[in-house]
């Protein structure tokens, strides 16, 4: 416990790094080609944006590179849950936690970065707290949500100091366990250039909690009673008020992750929102130059799509920077105990209409609302091995300064799911940027593409198409420069940055 108490709830509530500035970020333009004037006026970047100014401060690592006391779902050492997916300073976060055995334990607080490549800032510690175990609840018959519905183990008033990011809570138990659970801190004051939709719909469809071969449940299985998992056992609906299985971190964390750290590492004027911010409303787009979607982007509900075209439409920009984006039709509902933004159902095969009237819960592309329609690609496939992105259209600004020529091929880009231009459905006019073969785990070879297009208000809209795009930019051993250059290029772009190399802080 010595390294827990370095730090106290009352010793770090307000940390920063000096306020004095390092010099300009790169110079901006002023407004867009065809900026309307109702839209909410976007100032100027400023000269050190709050993210350059908290990246000054030192940082450590979040998570130990040794993980061997991580917690998991049989034995369950530590494992908790936060109230809310996002919250802006001055509200109230709640944590709830399970120790078993029952025990002392802390919960420390890290907001992920750069931090000079330390990744991480520890933003305080709590008081110690007493934990003991709680039950894994029956699974409700008919949706199969499992909602544990523990107590409150620690309320946490967020700080007016600090700065919209991803944050991680991490449980550490007496004896060493630890397990985590993320949250969104927001800036509902200030407009960024940039806004990071972070995709909890999608982190809690995979959630599988507990990953014990027995209850465990998500939007993709249950378990048979010989262990083995079943996709006609799966969940209807799933629920936040619970852990996330094992440790703590959702699938696919590592992709958004990398990005952020690759975004706060260039220096980008950004701030944080979640998918519930984008369909509750309190993430409007037009606050933004352009929305950037990091990972694995799966389950959007109508609110959503809704919010996101009508900001597209008024000139705000889109970056998709994974796969399998926008795929499932989801319905967002409060708990039973009327928090909003709790629930996410998704059933996939019920054409029932939802008590409101709203579509069935099923593909978008089976509602005649094709994901092309709004990316320019649309999931096609998961790939069985990492391929390499074969690069097209070399002359387009989005390559530009890479050095590549048509034909190229990047290493190991394409990987996890991929995208790919449907010829017989609608999309908007824009540039095909690779075309990358892939064996495909559903059989025989499929064509991965990425996409740009600009809308006639000056938005752009880039779809890269692949999984691997994210970990091509932060991953050690797999970063790439041309990978790296080209996502400047499109951020520089939305943002309305000068063109240029990525910054001088990579």
């Amino acid at each position: 416990m010595d390294r827990l108490r370095r730090r106290t709830a009352l010793g770090l509530l307000v940390g920063g790094a000096s306020a004095a500035a390092l010099g300009p970020l790169d110079p901006v333009f002023g407004g867009r080609p065809g900026d309307s004037p109702n839209r909410l006026p976007i100032p100027p970047i400023p000269p050190v944006s709050p993210v350059e100014r908290e990246n000054r401060a030192p940082g450590e690592p979040w998570w130990p590179e040794d993980d061997g006391r991580a917690a998991d779902d049989r034995r369950r050492q530590i494992q908790g849950y936060a109230s809310t997916t996002s919250v802006a300073p001055g509200e109230e976060i709640e944590f709830h936690v399970a120790v078993n055995p029952a025990g002392r334990f802390r919960i420390s607080v890290h907001r992920l970065g750069w931090y000079g490549g330390a990744g991480a800032r520890t933003m305080l510690t709590s008081p110690e707290l007493r934990g003991v175990p709680h039950p894994v609840p029956i699974a409700d018959p008919d949706t199969g949500v499992l909602d544990c519905r523990w107590p409150v183990s620690w309320r946490l008033p967020v700080p007016h100091g600090w700065p919209s990011g991803l944050y991680q809570a991490v449980f550490t138990s007496a004896d060493g366990w630890r397990a985590c659970t993320p949250f969104v801190v927001r800036d509902d004051r200030r407009p960024a250039a940039l806004c990071v939709v972070l995709p909890v719909t999608t982190w809690q469809a995979y959630n599988q909690w507990p990953r014990d071969r027995r209850v465990g449940k998500s939007l993709y299985g249950g378990y048979r009673p010989d262990g083995r998992r079943d996709p006609e056992l799966r969940a209807r609906a799933v629920t936040f008020d619970r852990p996330y299985s094992g440790a703590g971190r959702p699938f696919h964390f590592d992709r958004d992750e990398a990005a952020i750290r690759w975004l706060e590492r260039n220096l980008y004027d950004v701030s944080y929102a979640t998918s519930f911010d984008l369909h509750s409303g309190r993430l409007d787009p037009a606050r933004y130059r352009g929305l950037v979607f990091c990972g694995h982007d799966e389950y959007w509900s109508a609110e959503m799509r809704r919010a996101t075209e009508v900001g597209l439409a008024g000139g705000t920009s889109l970056a998709f920077l994974g796969a399998n984006s926008v795929y499932w039709h989801a319905r967002i509902h409060p708990a039973a105990d009327g928090r909003p933004e709790r629930v996410v159902e998704c059933a996939k095969t019920d054409p029932s209409r939802g008590a409101d009237g709203s579509d069935p819960t099923l593909t978008w592309r089976s509602l005649d609302q094709p994901e092309q329609a709004l990316l320019g690609v649309q999931y096609n496939g998961i790939v069985l091995t990492p391929q390499p992105l074969v690069v097209r259209a070399a002359d387009h600004w989005v390559w530009a300064g890479t050095g590549v020529a048509d034909g190229d091929r990047i290493p190991g880009v394409i990987a996890g799911e991929a995208d790919g231009v449907h010829a017989a459905l609608p999309r908007p006019a824009g540039t095909t940027l690779s075309s990358s073969p892939y064996p495909a785990q559903q059989g025989g070879r499929r064509v991965q593409n990425s996409h740009v297009h600009e809308t006639a208000r000056g938005a752009v809209v880039f779809a890269s198409g692949t999984l691997g795009w994210t970990l091509a930019l932060d991953r050690q051993g797999h970063r790439d420069p041309r990978i790296e250059r080209a996502t400047a290029n499109v951020l520089n772009r939305m943002a309305g940055r000068r063109p240029g190399s990525v910054s001088p802080g990579s």
